[in-house]
């Protein structure tokens, strides 16, 4: 449905919101919902105690394969659990369906990813209630709290459209 043009992949190296080393301080600063972009982020979430609202993981971090500690500590993750198809470097219209089926359901749901799920941060920020939040992993850094906010979705939004493809069905299989 969308694909990352080369020249917006820089808009993606700094972070969106604060960064966080802290699990307790971030859970502390976090509004609900809570949706997690992110094997890690999802683990040290639910180590913390929190379950996400919705948990976006791919059985990958940095582009290998978790640790078997990580995929230990995601059994059982979400009442619920979708399973979607994403290519690297786009967000396909299973990926949006799902994301906004799993955000206006009741049960916390796990969304597996089959491809990668390193886009769904700006599909989550539009697709989740204001007030709520978005937690992703930084490499190397830590985790990168969104509060969902008018100016955060606007941000979003204006990422989306500039990808390559059809930004007007994209937002509509978001319900925006």
């Amino acid at each position: 449905m969308l694909t990352l043009p080369p020249e917006l992949r820089e808009a993606f190296k700094e972070p969106f919101g604060p960064l966080y080393t802290d699990i307790d301080e971030l859970l502390a600063d976090a509004g609900e919902p809570i949706i997690a972009v992110g094997d890690v982020v999802t683990y040290h979430l639910r180590e913390a105690g929190h379950e996400p609202h919705v948990a976006v993981v791919d059985g990958l971090t940095e582009r290998a394969a978790i640790s078997e500690e990580i995929r230990a500590g995601l059994e059982g993750a979400g009442e619920h659990r979708i399973d979607v198809v994403n290519d690297p470097a786009e967000l396909s219209r299973d990926l949006l369906l799902s994301l906004r089926e799993a955000v206006d359901a009741e049960a916390d749901t796990l969304l597996v990813v089959e491809g990668e799920e390193d886009l769904a941060t700006l599909p989550a920020v539009l697709a989740a209630p204001l007030g709520g939040s978005v937690v992703y992993g930084q490499p190397g850094e830590g985790m990168v709290l969104i509060e969902v906010t008018e100016a955060a979705r606007a941000e979003m939004r204006d990422l989306l459209v500039r990808f390559d493809g059809d930004a007007d069905a994209a937002l509509a299989a978001l319900g925006v």
